[in-house]
């Protein structure tokens, strides 16, 4: 890789190559960033309904009366 830009000025390898590949793969890169932010945003939403659905249960069970009579070792 270094005979093929060895005599080209600095600019072709740290500015007109990585603009080609942009120019190139750049609807791929985008799909795959998209991709990753949606399935992040995904698992964050699963998280949060999971422990809200946790949190609701749990102040349900803790403040019914029937609750109040049996041990936490029941469970």
């Amino acid at each position: 890789m270094g005979e093929i830009f060895g005599g080209m000025p600095w600019w072709v390898k740290w500015v007109a190559v990585p603009l080609i590949a942009l120019v190139v793969f750049g609807g791929l890169i985008a799909s795959v960033v998209g991709f990753v932010f949606a399935l992040l945003f995904k698992v964050l939403l699963f998280v949060a309904l999971v422990g809200g659905v946790v949190y609701v249960v749990r102040k349900f069970i803790s403040s019914s009366p029937s609750s109040r009579s049996k041990s936490r070792a029941e469970w």
